[in-house]
């Protein structure tokens, strides 16, 4: 019976964590587009946001709230060029949002699986011949990238080319998690502040190096008087926090595949409500239907993955039965 109930409790936890990861994920995209359409300056916005993490998770741990431990050293030697990796693709992802309309940006940040496969095949690790349906589906997404810029009338070579530098760093940063194990040992809460900490010595360097501080903080707090700013930036403050939280939570729950499919189809849903939320999109026949093969490439990718993953254990299962005859 208690079995029973833990494996429900257990099933529960990662259907919440995976629901949770998706809605947060989804309306990240919208909070961040709409306060930097009032606010330019992205790296202050990411500064403050993992600042506010940052503290909250201090304050938390100091009340008695979360059970997360204090700064180990070696840790945060293992972890720091993971924050520094994972920093510079939300910078850059941020900075594209400001030329880069919200279902272009999604379609582009599907090129990460091929960037993904691209470092898999130059490293050695994996070839291309042996996952035939998820090369096939990262062309795909490739594809659609390119045959909806044809067709986008807001294209922003800026905006594309700081979401496709994006795409590069989110790379690099998905090989460090694999290599370096981040999640061993550690809960999400930690991982949160790890990486929140850890950021603020190399964002507070940018924004003074580009020249956003302190013209930035002073507009920043000159904004904060429109109450509907104010909302818009709390917003993005909380949910960058609840973003963070649930992405770690599903990855250390579920799988990082798991977290994978959920981040694609939250990308269906986004760019749909994407042509209409926030002045809209101007709709071309090229744009949408190089969308349409992106988003296809994109679920194809997540449904081969799935299935590689479900086939590992039944091989394993096989190799094991024969070894015992």
């Amino acid at each position: 019976m208690d079995t029973r109930s833990d494996a429900e409790s257990s099933s529960l936890l990662s259907l919440f964590s995976a629901l949770s990861y998706g809605i947060a994920s989804m309306a990240m995209v919208f909070i961040n587009k709409a306060i930097l359409m009032q606010y330019a300056h992205s790296m202050t916005l990411l500064t403050v946001q993992q600042f506010a993490t940052a503290l909250l998770i201090h304050f938390g741990r100091q009340m008695g709230y979360t059970k997360a431990k204090g700064i180990d050293i070696t840790t945060a030697k293992r972890l720091l060029p993971v924050s520094l990796f994972y920093n510079a693709n939300v910078a850059f992802a941020l900075a594209s949002l400001k030329g880069v309309n919200i279902p272009m940006y999604i379609a582009i940040k599907r090129l990460t699986p091929l960037s993904v496969l691209i470092a898999g095949f130059f490293s050695g690790k994996e070839k291309p011949t042996t996952q035939f349906q998820v090369t096939l589906s990262v062309l795909l997404i490739g594809a659609g990238v390119i045959v909806a810029a044809m067709g986008d009338f807001s294209f922003d070579l800026f905006g594309y080319s700081m979401a496709l530098t994006s795409v590069f760093f989110q790379t690099m940063y998905l090989v460090l998690v694999e290599k370096s194990g981040v999640e061993d040992g550690l809960s999400s809460v930690e991982i949160m502040f790890y990486n929140s900490f850890l950021s603020l010595p190399f964002l507070l360097f940018l924004i003074i190096a580009t020249g956003e501080f302190p013209n930035s903080l002073s507009l920043l707090f000159a904004k904060s008087n429109s109450f509907s700013f104010l909302v818009i930036l709390l917003l993005s403050l909380v949910m960058g926090i609840a973003l963070n939280y649930t992405m770690f939570l599903c990855t250390i729950v579920n799988s990082a595949l798991t977290t994978t499919i959920v981040g694609v189809l939250k990308g269906v849903g986004s760019t749909t409500l994407g042509f209409v939320l926030l002045g809209g999109v101007q709709v071309h026949a090229l744009n949408v239907t190089g969308l349409i093969v992106n988003t296809a490439g994109g679920v194809w990718y997540s449904y081969a993955k799935y299935q590689q993953k479900k086939n590992k254990p039944q091989k394993l299962m096989l190799d094991l039965e024969a070894h015992r005859k």
